[in-house]
């Protein structure tokens, strides 16, 4: 007789403890959200760069190349770090949030779990990428193949980038680490480590499997300028699409040939242009 009652006050606590940890999880989801929209908004107003610009007369400005200091440099590092987590959060949502379902339900068992370690360890690479990235940059804009806006300021350069970004796309390397990208849930098993330090070392690991099916596109930034925040818009919506469409594994190649071919009309634009720039 009594035991109805005792599976009636056992069901009260676990449908309590189910809300609870259906509330815990929306405001993490809403928390990502927010990190998310606050780095676009950043970037969105131009990321605290002031770009010089010259009136040229005649309703016409001209952008100025900035001078390379180490603040500007630190600036722009910041820039990158800021954009590497717009562009590539929105990708690792379904990851991030199956390691805090997981992290509430241990949580419930007494065994602490905290997912913001994970998304740390994500982001830890996509730091490192900036901080090369910006050393690229540098690089490139000595060597006068960016523009003041931070785009491909030759051709040639340009259609060697998409080129390569579409090779790149066929390559086993490239679809090996995007499927574990498209698979948190089989990524996790596979990599899953215990206590914080491991879970930082989980997301570092998810971090450089996304850095190695993406990294080639993100130098598509210096084709289209990197303050072009409907270009770096696009490519977050692609490696998006990639990640979590049913057919995103054969977008990704379709994508790399629509690059190759982009990047071949360029260069063969390029080539075509030398006859007439040398009989003028």
């Amino acid at each position: 007789m009594t035991a109805p009652g005792r599976d009636r006050a056992a069901r009260v606590p676990v449908s309590g403890l189910a809300a609870a940890l259906r509330h815990d999880h929306a405001v993490a989801t809403a928390g990502l959200v927010v990190v998310i929209a606050f780095a676009w908004l950043y970037l969105l107003f131009g990321a605290g760069i002031d770009m010089d610009v010259m009136d040229m007369g005649g309703g016409e400005r001209m952008v100025m190349a900035t001078e390379w200091t180490p603040a500007y440099a630190a600036l722009l590092f910041v820039m990158w770090a800021v954009m590497m987590a717009a562009m590539m959060l929105p990708g690792a949502a379904p990851a991030i949030l199956l390691v805090d379902r997981i992290g509430r339900q241990r949580a419930a068992a007494g065994a602490a779990l905290n997912p913001a370690l994970f998304a740390l360890g994500y982001l830890a690479v996509w730091t490192a990428f900036s901080l090369a990235a910006t050393a690229l940059q540098w690089g490139l804009d000595r060597r006068g193949l960016l523009s003041p806006e931070m785009a491909a300021a030759s051709r040639g350069f340009a259609g060697a980038v998409l080129v390569a970004a579409g090779l790149y796309q066929w390559t086993p390397m490239k679809q090996a680490c995007l499927v574990r990208c498209r698979s948190p849930l089989d990524f996790l098993l596979r990599h899953w480590h215990e206590g914080p330090a491991g879970l930082f070392a989980t997301g570092l690991r998810h971090g450089v499997s996304c850095l190695g099916c993406c990294w080639l596109l993100m130098a598509l930034l210096f084709i289209g300028g990197l303050m072009n925040v409907l270009w770096i818009a696009g490519l977050a919506l692609l490696v998006l699409l990639e990640k979590t469409l049913p057919w995103g594994g054969r977008m990704s190649r379709w994508v790399g040939a629509a690059l190759i071919a982009w990047g071949a009309a360029v260069l063969w634009s390029q080539i075509g242009s030398y006859p007439a720039s040398s009989s003028g």
